[in-house]
């Protein structure tokens, strides 16, 4: 990697890290969702482990009959099969900050001119842009894990009496699966930033990328698809080739042309 283009990265960054607003509105949706909302679910399996939708999902689980305690076994479905749904939002939602904002910010802040200027071509420009947007979803998404993961072992151990077991879909969605989303959004993100006319424009393109993902949450609360570590594989292998090729057609298509429209 050039240096310049390791500048280019280092100062997208910290023109988040710098502004309060922004740097705010990046952590506070996926706290709630990591910390907040778990810690809801987790309470209420402790003390209302008796609803019969609960039970019946237990019913469709392997090995959750075998349970001793269907406190824990509640506890568990939403720990690992119901909240690694919510770290393939969180990409898409850091994008939406960071993303949308990569050449119509430039514009606003009338900075396009000085970022063309610099020793490097319009597609390793994009690249650069695409990676520091890329970079900064994966740190929040690996911090918001480690919040979590602290946050609802420590509620287990209280509450139950014992630790919460993360299943083996955990190390796929976090370092496939999320990766391969994240990819995906910023990619189209940064590519409809060097279009629009606002940064509100480039975030509102950026809102249809999250429909599939709540849908997918949307059926995993209601029992109509369970992810398992096959699909998962099968998710982050479709979703990682479709990464590439997007990533691909974005860079070739990527002109000085499209920048100054």
């Amino acid at each position: 990697m050039k240096r310049a283009e390791k500048a280019i990265i280092k100062k997208d960054i910290r023109g988040i890290t710098s502004n309060r607003r922004l740097f705010s509105a990046l952590w506070i949706v996926p706290l709630a969702l990591t910390v907040i909302l778990p810690s809801i679910f987790v309470c209420a399996a402790h003390f209302a482990p008796d609803d019969p939708d609960v039970l019946a999902l237990l019913e469709l689980l392997p090995g959750a009959a075998n349970t001793e305690s269907v406190e824990l076994a509640i506890a568990g479905i939403i720990f690992n099969y119901i909240l690694p749904a919510f770290f393939l939002m969180i990409p898409i939602m850091t994008a939406s900050v960071m993303a949308a904002s990569a050449f119509v910010g430039e514009k606003e802040k009338h900075t396009l001119e000085t970022l063309l200027y610099c020793p490097l071509s319009v597609k390793e420009i994009f690249r650069a842009k695409v990676l520091a947007s890329f970079l900064l979803s994966m740190l929040v998404s690996l911090v918001s894990f480690a919040a979590m993961l602290t946050v609802l072992e420590l509620e287990a151990v209280f509450l139950m009496g014992s630790p919460l077991l993360p299943g083996g879909g955990w190390v796929i969605v976090l370092f496939l699966l999320s990766p391969a989303v994240s990819l995906i959004a910023v990619t189209l993100i940064v590519r409809n930033s060097a279009r629009a006319q606002s940064v509100e424009e480039s975030q509102q393109s950026a809102v249809f990328l999250i429909i599939p993902v709540i849908l997918l949450v949307v059926g995993q609360f209601a029992g109509v698809m369970i992810l398992n570590v096959w699909i998962l594989l099968g998710l982050s292998i479709v979703c990682a080739l479709l990464a590439w090729i997007l990533l691909q057609r974005a860079v070739k298509r990527f002109t000085y042309e499209m920048l100054l429209k």
